[in-house]
Parts: C-alpha cells; structure tokens; sequence
C-alpha cells in the first residue's frame, strides 16, 4: 500500500497496518471519519440581503455575495427576513463544502453535565464537538486539477509541518491523499455530522498525529521522536 520511502512505511505491514480495522463505531483519536467540511478560502465571502423578492414576503429575499473586508465590514442589514435573524455583531458567510474523509484530532472533551448546561443558555456553549483535519486528493482527475507534483514530493519527506501525505484504505485502489494540518477545524459529534468507517490509527501512527499537530502549532519537534528521525532520513535521501 506504501511506496518505500515515505513515512508510513517505517510502520506498516501486514502483521501490524497504519490503518487498523475497527468495527466498533466508537469516536476516538485517529478515526476516519468522512464529513462535509468548508473549504476555508483566504478571503471570506459574505452574503448581504439587497431585496425583497415581492414587497410584502417576509421569507423571500434576494442576496448578492461579496468579499468581505474586517476593516471595512458591510452594513448591518436592514431588511428583516423571517427565516434568518440577524444578531448584533454577526455577518452570514458563504463557503464551499465537500464531502471529504477527516481524521480525529481530538475528542474535544468530556460531556458537559446536564446540570451545568440549563435550557436557558445558547445551545452552542456546551455542545459536544471534536477537531477534525480533512484530507484532500492529490491525484490529478477528470473532476479535480490535483497537486503540483513538485510539491507532492516535498510533502512525502514530510518537509512542511502543514501537509502530510497519505494513501488512504477506503480507496480501491488506495489513493494519493494530503492531509491539512493547517485546516484542522470544529465538528459536531452528533451522528448526522458524519459518516463512521471502520479505520482507526495504530498507536505508533497516533504518536506521529500527535507529534505533527506539535510540530505545526510550535514550529518545534524533538530530536527524540520517530517523527524527526524519519525526517531527517527523508529528507537526506532526496539530497542525495
């Protein structure tokens, strides 16, 4: 399933796989899951009411979208519309979304009790929600453009602590896949959020998660770990 040279091949075989089989639904650390997650762009889109559809329909309203600017937001709106209230403060953004497998980060925390978390309160600040990091296929297609191969190969030496590249099982054939650290982002436990597969890390693959997402939020790894090991390896054999 992997090339030599690349990471999860230090680690994978048959005897003992990167990805392991586990059928029993339970939400953990390295799930595979698949979800629809919004692409973030680097500028935001913001949808702005312009018009009534017909004068008198509340429900009915045309909208335009624009960039949005946060030294120069947009007006708060002045057409009110019964199905989406406007709240002091806030902006309704657009962005794209796509069904995309998404790994476990985190578990995001223990279950609020029912007693700290009264009907009175926003629904919001105590739902249960997990980190995610998406991946996206690096494979050129008839329905995507794919990854510049150059960086491609960059990634696979595991060269930047924001990307790191995957062949993930829920291909026939397994694909070419790139997971965005930089893209880890909130998702709802609750069941209509995703879909469950059957995958889950193994633990010497939960150790190189965990070390990445450091790697990434403080620019440091240590010498110690597999992770830097490999690198190091990776990368002097492609210097070479």
């Amino acid at each position: 399933m992997y090339e030599d040279y690349t990471l999860q091949s230090f680690f994978h075989s048959e005897a003992s796989p990167w990805w392991t089989v586990d059928k029993s639904k339970d939400l953990c650390q390295g799930r595979l899951l698949k979800a629809f997650v919004p692409h973030t762009d680097l500028i935001p889109n913001v949808l702005i009411p312009e018009s009534r559809g017909e004068p008198t329909v509340h429900d009915n309203i045309n909208y335009r979208i624009e960039d949005f600017s946060v030294a120069n937001p947009p007006s708060k709106p002045k057409l009110p519309v019964a199905a989406a209230h406007d709240y002091p403060g806030e902006r309704r953004f657009v962005y794209r979304a796509k069904k995309r497998p998404v790994v476990v980060v985190s578990l995001g925390g223990p279950d609020i009790p029912k007693n700290l978390r009264p009907g009175t309160k926003p629904k919001w600040q105590t739902a249960p929600t997990m980190l995610v990091a998406p991946y996206y296929g690096s494979e050129q297609t008839n329905l995507r453009a794919g990854w510049h191969g150059a960086l491609v190969e960059r990634i696979q030496r595991c060269e930047y602590p924001q990307y790191m590249w995957e062949k993930l099982p829920i291909n026939n054939p397994p694909r070419e896949s790139i997971l965005k650290f930089d893209h880890i982002q909130p998702l709802g436990k609750h069941y209509k959020s995703f879909e469950m597969t059957d995958y889950v890390l193994c633990d010497e693959a939960l150790k190189i998660l965990n070390d990445w997402f450091m790697w990434l939020t403080s620019n440091k790894m240590s010498s110690k770990g597999y992770l830097y090991t490999i690198r190091e390896y990776l990368l002097a054999i492609n210097e070479e």
